[in-house]
């Protein structure tokens, strides 16, 4: 059985300390709500109800300590997945999101309450989804994580155990996302997209092909040029191969006539 009990108690004013218990559950789980109760005191009669009309769905009668179960004084929801033994213990099974909501356990002699639950049944978490994001581009990476058909939820981003960014999710929704903005990808860590609710995750971990690393050569190596520039740079390049091949000429000739001019001063010396 999955599930996360938080204690509370209060005072009544009137029928003094009884309990309150906070209850989450994952849907199509089983949950107890024990009352360990003796059995003297549980022929003494107690009555489970349900929800803000407090529904009557089970109780032990006072005369002879028997059990009985009422499951469709409230529509029929709890029909063949109550529980409840002598002690009076309350088992739902095959819980479901409309099982949430306030249980209250009372002495039917005394109309004393004995006991509160409050229990919160959470759908199960889908897997996360990561995709590209429309603005990603060849210097940076952009990711997006989604999730579809999630309530009271928090959806994250981690590198490695670090945490980088969070969404909370209150009310439902089809669809929630979360994106992640890099200029790469650092290769050391492991980059995730985490959802999750207080008593279970869903963990998807990035893909490194879907973004380069650090480690790959800068974008700013590779060039996309567009029409203009490709015909500017087809006209540059042989004018400037002509002009270093007119200038290496020109220093031959220069060096030749140097030479020339040293040999006949010599020979009329």
């Amino acid at each position: 059985m999955s599930d996360v009990i938080f204690f509370c108690l209060f005072f009544w004013s009137l029928s003094g300390v009884f309990g309150c218990e906070f209850v989450s559950v994952t849907e199509g789980d089983s949950v107890i709500l024990s009352m360990n109760l003796t059995e003297h005191q549980g022929r003494k009669g107690i009555k489970w109800m349900f929800g803000p009309k407090a529904y009557l769905i089970a109780e032990i009668t006072i005369e002879d300590g028997k059990v009985e179960i009422y499951e469709g004084r409230d529509d029929g929801r709890f029909r063949d997945r109550l529980k409840l033994d002598h002690t009076g213990s309350l088992t739902i099974t095959n819980t479901r999101i409309t099982d949430s909501g306030l249980y209250e356990v009372t002495n039917t002699s005394t109309n004393t309450k004995l006991n509160t639950f409050n229990i919160t049944v959470h759908a199960r978490l889908p897997v996360p989804v990561i995709t590209n994001s429309s603005s990603s581009s060849a210097s940076n990476c952009s990711v997006l994580c989604s999730v579809m058909n999630v309530s009271h939820v928090s959806v994250s981003w981690y590198k490695g155990k670090s945490f980088l960014s969070s969404i909370s999710v209150s009310e439902h929704r089809d669809i929630s996302s979360i994106s992640l903005h890099l200029e790469c990808l650092d290769d050391s860590y492991s980059y995730s997209c985490v959802v999750n609710n207080p008593i279970t995750n869903q963990t998807q971990h990035l893909n490194t092909d879907v973004c380069h690393t650090c480690s790959a050569p800068s974008a700013e190596f590779y060039c996309c040029c567009g029409f203009t520039e490709v015909v500017i740079r087809l006209v540059v390049s042989p004018l400037v191969g002509v002009a270093t091949v007119a200038v290496l000429v020109y220093d031959v000739r220069s060096r030749r006539d140097e030479q020339k001019k040293r040999s006949d001063t010599q020979l009329n010396d």
